[in-house]
């Protein structure tokens, strides 16, 4: 797994090589055509294509990578070898981290230098890594179409292929060495993600064709999602803003239709500290998605002031004692925040960043950005 990680990030997905998602995806082009064919315009029978199409497509995908496991398994010698680099460099395909990297990229180093400039060749390289009309997007709005797809897609891409692959090296670990492997699995989930993303729209007959694949996708993305937001703001941002931004990112994501794609960009956009969603246009449909971090995080912010006062009061110590921090009034940058030291509760440290919130407050009269002492009360 180490291999084919670093492997993916060394060369990405090369296009004079074949790739497995490619052949996925014309195998459910082929299976579509025959079971429309059959199913017309019923939405009963294109529910059951969609099931059978599915069905195929998953088991075929994790029968292909549980054969290539099995000839590394019961090989040996220079076949061992041959077999294990074929093993990793499956296992690479079924990564997207240098891909999603390097087109998020292009698209970010091809805004002009200037405002004032039509951003055209960032909106036609974004058109390759997005569904939604870019012809007419701004800067702003491209910035952010860029993020919300790396948010989404990492967890897609990156995240979710190498929790099944970690689930198959358990089974493995665990002596259960017949079953599905780190790439039987890890196939099965780029199966059910490329249903996903070829037939999962509610429009026309794919509303009845792609429900099964979509569900799908859904369930094997839950866990790794919500492993994404417990563990993001962990080593993005301070360990005591945890609790603040995963409890935002779910009462966020938890707006959006998908049961994870929203969840997903939100923590990515509280512990960015930017604002994703709102309106797309795919083709002739506008579609409003929630908005994320929308007039930023009280409780993120309040935390913040908290650890600006554990900063502030050090020399108020005396010996270096703790604090216990206490919010005032106000919020974001207009937050008031109390220091209270533990060891002498006599001193009370209050930090204004408005002056308008300091004369609200008065009664301690300090200004902005100055800390000072008050008689406790």
């Amino acid at each position: 797994m180490i291999a084919a990680a670093g492997l993916d990030w060394l060369i990405g997905d090369p296009l004079w090589s074949p790739h497995p998602v490619v052949g996925m995806g014309l195998g459910i082009e082929r299976l579509r055509q025959q079971m429309e064919h059959w199913a017309g315009d019923r939405p009963r029978e294109l529910r059951l294509s969609g099931y059978l199409i599915t069905s195929v497509l998953v088991l075929t995908s994790v029968a292909a990578g549980w054969l290539i496991e099995r000839l590394w398994l019961q090989s040996s010698g220079h076949w061992r070898w041959a077999s294990g680099l074929l093993l990793v460099v499956a296992l690479a395909s079924a990564l997207a981290a240098r891909s999603l990297h390097d087109g998020v990229m292009a698209v970010v180093k091809a805004l002009p230098a200037k405002d004032d400039e039509e951003p055209s060749l960032a909106r036609e390289r974004l058109s390759w890594i997005v569904g939604r009309d870019t012809k007419q997007l701004s800067r702003e709005e491209i910035l952010r179409a860029a993020a919300e797809t790396a948010s989404e897609n990492a967890v897609d891409g990156v995240f979710a292929p190498v929790f099944w692959m970690l689930v198959g090296v358990v089974l493995w670990s665990a002596g259960v060495l017949h079953s599905p492997g780190p790439l039987a699995l890890a196939w099965g989930f780029k199966a059910s993600s490329t249903l996903d993303s070829m037939l999962g729209y509610k429009r026309g007959r794919l509303r009845w064709l792609g429900t099964a694949g979509a569900r799908l996708d859904d369930a094997l993305t839950w866990v790794p999602c919500r492993l994404v937001m417990l563990t993001l703001p962990l080593i993005s941002r301070s360990w005591r803003l945890w609790l603040a931004l995963v409890l935002a990112a779910e009462r966020d994501g938890a707006l959006d239709p998908s049961p994870n794609a929203g969840r997903s960009e939100a923590i990515y956009a509280h512990c960015a500290g930017v604002q994703l969603g709102g309106r797309n246009r795919y083709g002739n449909t506008w579609i409003t998605k929630p908005l994320l971090k929308a007039g930023g995080n009280e409780a993120v912010n309040a935390v913040d002031e908290k650890e600006r006062c554990e900063v502030l009061i050090p020399p108020l110590n005396n010996g270096g004692g703790k604090n216990t921090q206490t919010i005032l009034g106000g919020d974001g940058p207009n937050l008031i925040a109390q220091c209270v030291d533990v060891d002498d509760p006599s001193l009370t440290t209050a930090i204004c960043i408005n002056e308008d919130d300091c004369s609200d407050h008065g009664k301690f009269g300090f200004y902005p950005g100055q800390s000072s002492t008050a008689t406790s009360g």
